[in-house]
């Protein structure tokens, strides 16, 4: 799930103005006059080469390297022979530490040939059992936590759980290669984030390659942790647990008027829960105030302003738990992005465009009672635990940015641009309290030779999947769209985590002739630790680029022949009463048929005043319905009747179609009347309603035996 610690790092840094490190070009490449940087754009969290590139300045690619973007599509990650060509784009492209994650993805080498996507079901079993050996081999292995230092983080609207370890292997046992995380049952389904790092002599964390497990007779999420190197009998070893969770903390009271400050409470574990006996142990918690309702008091806790110790605790069992519960005041914003559809449009002539779509959510406790603007503004305190606005930080070479939603553009944003950097504030048309949601679209451009890299036909597109949108953010469900020049083939995605990969799917603009094939990716429940780089490798022919070209100069070509042939031929034409008279009369028609059309739908309105008085008994809707009807019906009679009168004196055979219809309508609006005057008796008690019901039900047939009459007429017309 990422590198916990580069991705808490630069988080930090964006809250603290702290530039980014930067980025670099393909090697060789020459950068025009005017262009910025490399190194000025934001850099993703994450990435170990970014530290590198920070001391090397970055160049954009050549000419012909610039006139590319890539997209992404085909199989699965790992699978295939390694292409030579693909890993000489790999070289170009900045590294990164392996990342570190609760369900990891096994990363694959660098290719640019398509993976296989589907595989056999038995081809999984061995490292299945390899896997349920060495988690059975880790939890008899003698391991005992000799100290645990656990820090819960409830300062936010966020619960980060990070744990200092200190693993023991007994003296006399086998050694240990892998050790188990245990996560706790009430917290399971929301965690987020999971990342371990091992301290190494100079303090220095290393990433640990994590993997989820089965332990045999014991349900709930356990993951087996890889150690760099076998832990001998009698050895210690350092270990660094983070771990983020979402939407646990609960707003308590659940509604609150808008004077009044949000309350929330948290459920834990007093203990850490761990598969292992933990000798000693202490719990610190980081609340967001001083205003404590109430908590647990296992133990005796310290307390002092907005922190409470648990401690030190002694000899604590294997799976312990004993309910940690801390009721305090929490007026941190609590926003979460329910939907985000992230589309990035790739073309080949210099352009990558970034467009957003975000559903937003405040869902802190609820607003009871109306909202008063004018106490908001003149009251600093009103709506503490409202929204006005919040940053979003874009790349530094993020230009053409817009800001709108379905009425138009919004205009209470503001852009500043940094060095490393743009920050956008977006300020949402109303403050959002709880449960009140809000809808908004962000894009922008981006030069493509900042993001594509290509070596011949091959082409790598190095994006981030998820980016900054505010801090401590939280995005429920996040769909991700990679649109990809016409014409790109062999496809592969390599993602730092894993991803759900739906099918793809074309997408026609501008231009195009057989589609632009478009990757679609979905994940759910991220957070901050998430926004890292996704690499997409495909195979592009350059030719294709001249079909743009070349289908705008077609198209001039058959343009100008055609006005050639135009101006050349006679197209002059006599006058023909015979085809004049036709056109008259087909004119006619049409006018017939639009106000039948519409004098059939008088019907259908007056029984709607119909059902109306049913329902309300008001006489006076009815009349008013009756009138109505009366008068347009009338004016609609007579125009029908003008035209027909017309279509006499032109000699055509559909004036007595014409009059069959008048005479069908009479008809009609003969049983309409009827049905409403049985509404009346109906409503007076002067008619059953069993004899209503058949009345209602004859007169409805043969009115739809009259209306099916004149549709046929009017199908002849």
């Amino acid at each position: 799930m990422g590198n916990p610690s580069t991705a808490k790092q630069a988080a930090f840094d964006r809250r603290r103005g702290l530039p980014r490190p930067g980025s670099s070009a393909p090697a060789g490449a020459q950068r025009p006059a005017g262009t910025p940087k490399l190194a000025d754009r934001a850099r993703p969290p994450g990435s170990a080469g970014a530290a590198r590139a920070a001391t090397t300045p970055g160049t954009p690619a050549e000419p012909a390297q610039l006139l590319t973007s890539g997209t992404a599509e085909g199989g699965e990650e790992g699978a295939g022979p390694p292409a030579p060509v693909g890993a000489a784009i790999a070289l170009l492209l900045p590294h990164r530490a392996p990342p570190s994650c609760a369900v990891p993805v096994q990363r694959g080498r660098r290719h640019l040939v398509p993976s296989p996507r589907g595989v056999p079901a038995m081809a999984g079993l061995p490292c299945r059992l390899l896997l349920l050996c060495l988690a059975a081999a880790a939890a008899s292995a003698d391991l005992v936590l000799e100290e645990v230092r656990r820090s819960l983080d409830l300062s936010t609207h966020l619960a980060k759980i990070s744990a200092e370890l200190s693993l023991a292997n007994a003296p006399g046992g086998a050694a240990a290669s892998t050790f188990l995380l245990a996560l706790e049952p009430g917290l399971e389904p929301r965690l987020a984030h999971l990342g371990v790092q091992v301290k190494g002599e100079e303090e220095e964390e290393n990433a640990l390659e994590v993997k989820e497990t089965k332990v045999k007779g014991k349900s709930g999420k356990f993951f087996s942790v890889k150690l760099p190197s076998p832990l001998a009998p009698g050895a210690k070893v350092r270990v660094s647990v983070e771990m983020v969770f979402t939407h646990v903390l609960q707003p308590y009271p659940t509604h609150i008027t808008q004077s009044e400050k949000q309350f929330v409470v948290f459920e834990g574990n007093h203990y850490f829960y761990s598969p292992y006996v933990t000798k000693t142990q202490t719990t610190r918690v980081k609340l967001a105030s001083r205003n404590v309702e109430s908590y647990t008091k296992l133990g005796n806790p310290s307390r002092t302003e907005d922190t409470i110790e648990y401690g030190p605790f002694k000899d604590i069992p294997p799976y312990s738990q004993d309910t940690l519960k801390v009721h305090y005041e929490n007026n941190s914003p609590f926003l979460t992005i329910t939907s985000m559809t992230r589309v990035i449009e790739v073309s080949h002539w210099g352009n990558i465009a970034v467009e957003e779509t975000v559903d937003l959510k405040h869902t802190g406790a609820v607003l009871k009672g109306p909202f008063s603007r004018y106490d908001y503004q003149r009251q600093p305190d009103s709506g503490i635990s409202s929204v006005k606005s919040f940053k979003t930080i874009l790349p530094a070479a993020a230009q053409d940015v817009y800001y709108r939603d379905e009425i138009g553009n919004i205009s209470t944003s503001h852009l500043l641009v940094l060095d490393d950097s743009v920050e956008m504030e977006i300020r949402p048309r109303f403050p959002l309290f709880g449960g009140w949601k809000t809808h908004y679209i962000i894009g922008y451009n981006l030069p493509s030779y900042e993001y594509l890299y290509n070596l011949g036909d091959q082409y790598a597109l190095k994006m981030r999947f998820v980016d900054h949108v505010f801090d401590e953010q939280v995005t429920d469900s996040l769909t991700v769209k990679i649109v990809l020049p016409e014409g790109a083939k062999n496809i592969h995605v390599d993602s730092p985590y894993e991803i759900n990969r739906a099918s793809d799917e074309l997408h026609y603009t501008y231009l195009d002739t057989f589609g632009r094939p478009v990757i679609v990716a979905h994940k759910s429940n991220l957070v901050e630790q998430h926004i890292q780089d996704i690499v997409v490798h495909y195979t592009f022919n350059k030719i294709l680029m001249l079909q743009e070209p070349l289908l705008v100069v077609g198209a001039f070509y058959i343009l100008f022949f055609t006005v050639i042939v135009y101006v050349r031929l006679d197209f002059s034409i006599t006058k023909d009463p015979a085809a004049e008279a036709r056109m008259k009369v087909a004119c006619i028609t049409e006018q017939v048929l639009t106000l039948v059309n519409k004098r059939l739908g008088l019907y259908r309105h007056f029984d709607e005043a119909v059902n109306k008085y049913k329902q309300s008994r008001d006489i006076s809707t009815l009349n008013s319905g009756k009138k109505s009807l009366e008068m347009e019906h009338k004016a609609l009679t007579n125009e029908i009747a003008s035209l027909q009168s017309k279509l006499k004196t032109e000699g055509s055979d559909l004036c007595d179609k014409v009059s069959e219809i008048q005479k069908l309508d009479g008809q009609v609006k003969e049983l309409v009347l009827k049905s409403s005057v049985e509404a009346e008796r109906l409503v007076a008690g002067k008619l059953k309603k069993d004899t209503y019901i058949e009345n209602e039900k004859m007169h409805s047939n043969k009115r739809q035996d009259l209306v099916s009459k004149i549709d046929n007429i009017l199908d002849a017309l």
